[in-house]
C-alpha cells in the first residue's frame, strides 16, 4: 500500500504502483483527482515521453507542479500510462 500526503491530506492511497526511476507511479483511481488542477508545465522525458504536471491544491493551498503523468509515454514504459506521480513536498510512502 502506497499513500501520497500532502498539507494533511491523502492525495492518493494505491494498492497499485508501478516504480520507474524510484518513482510510484499509482493508478487514476487511486487518486483524489479533487486535489489536483492540471498545470501549464511539460517535460520531455528522452525515454519515456512528455510528462503533463498537475498542481495539489489542498485547503486552498497549492503545490505547483508537485504531481505529473504521461498521457502518451513511449512503448517501453506504456503501463505508465496516465499513472500519477508525486514529488516537491507530498510524502509517498
Amino acid at each position: 500500500m502506497v499513500k501520497a500526503m500532502w498539507n494533511g491530506q491523502v492525495a492518493a492511497d494505491a494498492e497499485d504502483t508501478i516504480v520507474v526511476e524510484g518513482n510510484q507511479h499509482c493508478s487514476r483511481a487511486s487518486v483524489r483527482v479533487e486535489l489536483l488542477k492540471e498545470s501549464m508545465t511539460t517535460r520531455q522525458c528522452p525515454w519515456k515521453g512528455t510528462a503533463r504536471y498537475l498542481k495539489v491544491v489542498v485547503h486552498g493551498t497549492e503545490n505547483k507542479d508537485a504531481a505529473w503523468y504521461y498521457p502518451e509515454p513511449f512503448p517501453a514504459v506504456a503501463d505508465i500510462k496516465d499513472r500519477v506521480a508525486f514529488w516537491k513536498g507530498v510524502q509517498v510512502a
